[in-house]
């Protein structure tokens, strides 16, 4: 039988809560400083691949943002982020889809992943995910994975190691340049550490 991993993460959006999944962040500190420090203008266009119910765009929105996108795999991750933000969800574009089925209709100036590309194992769906990001065209990208000295999988999937060579090998294949990268250690709700590498991308 073939993996559903669609069907894998309703699973886990519909019967764990955040305090029980390894990714949560009450405050996603790195990727807000990352976003901060490209000083962009307020409408801005971001997108959070594989956000889910991240806390990210939460605080993206106090931060006076206002052309947010959150694309998900899960139905059920972006119900519990519609139900979070209650009458403010309705300033957040909203798309349910796998990242290799995604079309996208314009032009984002961040796009950020964190934890989602590194799911991506096999090459041809890298170089999938990675015509998405042209077909993008991003200005910016931040792109955070589980590290060389991380995990080797996610909810009991194989993950994708990077470091600081080969995250940045990676997209300068399809013309971004390295505008830095650093290591991150998450501590998950169950008090483990997990080593994330994360690097900023400009378009060349």
């Amino acid at each position: 039988m073939s993996f559903d991993s669609k069907q894998h993460w309703e699973t886990i959006y519909q019967t764990k809560s955040a305090n029980e999944v390894s990714w949560t962040q009450a405050v996603p500190e790195l990727s807000l400083d990352l976003i901060k420090a490209l000083d962009l203008q307020k409408d801005a266009a971001i997108i959070d691949i594989g956000g889910g119910d991240s806390n990210l765009v939460d605080h993206l929105l106090k931060l006076g943002y206002t052309n947010l996108t959150v694309l998900d795999i899960s139905p059920s991750a972006i119900e519990k982020a519609k139900s979070r933000l209650g009458n403010e969800a309705h300033l957040v574009q909203w798309i349910v889809s796998d990242i290799l089925d995604f079309e996208p209709e314009t032009t984002y100036q961040v796009w950020h992943d964190r934890a989602a590309f590194h799911f991506q194992t096999e090459s041809d769906a890298i170089k999938q995910y990675l015509t998405k990001v042209q077909n993008a065209n991003a200005e910016h990208l931040i792109i955070g994975t589980f590290s060389v000295d991380g995990p080797i999988k996610c909810s009991g999937i194989n993950i994708h190691q990077y470091d600081e060579n080969s995250l940045p090998k990676t997209f300068s294949a399809i013309g971004y340049t390295n505008a830095g990268c650093s290591r991150h250690l998450h501590k998950t709700p169950f008090g483990t550490i997990q080593d994330f590498i994360f690097c900023h991308f400009k378009k060349a």
